[in-house]
């Protein structure tokens, strides 16, 4: 008899921010340059989806600017635990 259990739904993300590109320090030219615009654009929009919601007053969220706002809006807004593992390693050039 199913009313006997509890019904659980989880929803697990892996996404690969891939990092900041800085194209003028890298040199990156043709599909590699056009690749790292679409990285830093996805990686704006989440910012500005995040700010966004720090705001308590703020009556819009602009999930639907990009693909990845879009995927994440279920972790990011709601009742949920969301889990950030950020590898950072300092690199000679930027120093």
């Amino acid at each position: 008899n199913i009313d006997e259990y509890d019904i659980i739904q989880s929803k697990l993300h892996l996404v690969d921010l891939a990092g900041s590109e800085r194209v003028e320090k890298t040199g990156s030219i043709g599909i590699v340059q056009k690749e790292a615009s679409y990285i830093n654009r996805s990686l704006s929009y989440l910012e500005q989806v995040v700010l966004a919601l720090l705001q308590s007053k703020r009556d819009h969220i602009p999930y639907r600017q990009s693909k990845l706002t879009l995927l994440l809006k279920d972790s990011l807004s709601g009742s949920c635990n969301t889990y950030l593992l950020a590898c950072i390693w300092p690199h000679s050039n930027y120093e």
